[in-house]
């Protein structure tokens, strides 16, 4: 008797991998969009999750951007069921506006999917995430011009969140879904001509890079560029994590505690390595109550400045109405008066 075809048997592989640490009977939810990428997931997590001992269910985020974007939710959903996955629920969003149109998305996205794991008592949400996806994710993060933690692109696992298909690319997914039968959607609002667009009028960043920018580095550097800013990826994603670890250790050594006030040992900073010391001033600086997103590079070199270039300056603002003071030796990061009166 013959096996699956190769894409169906790649997914399903990848998915058992991503749950083998669940306990048995744990509930496991896919985030479905009815797009290729999730309903291949959805559909290997219906196979291999019974197999292995588990539950699994679905949840469909309407984001209401596109006329009949209930409907796709419905389908995708219908399908889901068909499957064999329960509990299925379709919920609804409304996408804000702050950060631009693709990370108001997300996180409306997001905050559903979380709300729904906490509902059901999930052990896990899976997200379809491809290769391609994280190539992509580089290379915005590149043009941002950000730093390891960004370049290192989305974790395979992050809390609950897990994301099976990162080794697989696009192409895999739909080649599943076609062996199995499944009809995907593409999702309209993501093309570069579509009906969603950003402020200024020109097409969203991830579908720009997507249509135009990956198929031109193909054509310049030859097949074979989203594997390697994959690996590129995961090659940042094992320093990242070092370095992560050890800032962690410098923290409690120069004195980061877990309270509002912030207060550092500036000789025990100084001593260390800029990779390591900016690390824990951007910590330091969210500990005391600066927005993660509101906190650029421009902040923690100001920072670095009050520990290894101090010449008498003064206090700085820091943004969440945070301020930081050098005085005897010690970096002193206080938060906003609201928050410590609380």
């Amino acid at each position: 008797m013959a096996g699956p075809a190769p894409a169906v048997a790649a997914a399903r592989v990848a998915v058992r991998a991503a749950l083998a640490d669940l306990p048995a009977g744990a509930l496991v939810l896919v985030a479905c969009s009815g797009g290729a990428d999730s309903l291949a997931l959805a559909a290997a997590t219906a196979f291999v999750a019974p197999r292995a001992g588990l539950r699994a269910g679905a949840v469909v985020v309407d984001h209401g951007l596109a006329p009949g974007s209930d409907d796709v939710a419905a389908r995708a959903a219908a399908t889901c069921a068909g499957l064999g996955l329960e509990p299925v629920e379709v919920r609804a969003v409304d996408v804000g506006t702050e950060g631009g149109p693709e990370a108001a998305a997300r996180t409306a996205r997001y905050s559903a999917l979380a709300e729904a794991a906490d509902a059901h008592g999930a052990a896990a949400v899976l997200l379809g995430h491809t290769l391609d996806d994280q190539a992509e994710t580089v290379l915005l993060g590149l043009g941002r011009g950000s730093g390891a933690r960004s370049l290192a692109g989305m974790a395979p696992v992050t809390g609950r969140w897990r994301r099976p298909f990162l080794a697989l690319r696009r192409r895999d997914t739909e080649a599943c879904c076609t062996a199995l039968g499944q009809e995907w959607v593409t999702d309209v609002t993501n093309a570069p001509d579509g009906p969603w667009r950003r402020a200024d009028g020109g097409p969203l960043r991830r579908s720009a890079v997507r249509h135009d920018v990956m198929p031109a580095l193909e054509a310049a550097l030859g097949p074979g560029v989203a594997q390697a800013l994959a690996r590129t990826a995961r090659l940042l994603r094992e320093d990242d994590d070092y370095l992560t670890r050890a800032a962690a250790d410098l923290a409690a050594r120069a004195g980061l505690g877990e309270d509002g006030e912030v207060d550092l040992d500036v000789a025990e900073l100084a001593a260390e390595h800029p990779a390591l010391r900016g690390r824990v001033l951007h910590l330091a600086a969210t500990a005391a109550g600066c927005p993660p997103g509101a906190l650029a590079a421009v902040h923690v070199a100001a920072l670095d400045a009050l520990v290894t270039h101090y010449h008498g300056q003064g206090a700085l603002d820091l943004p969440g109405a945070v301020t930081a003071v050098r005085r005897c030796g010690r970096l002193n990061l206080s938060p906003p008066r609201s928050a410590r009166g609380q």
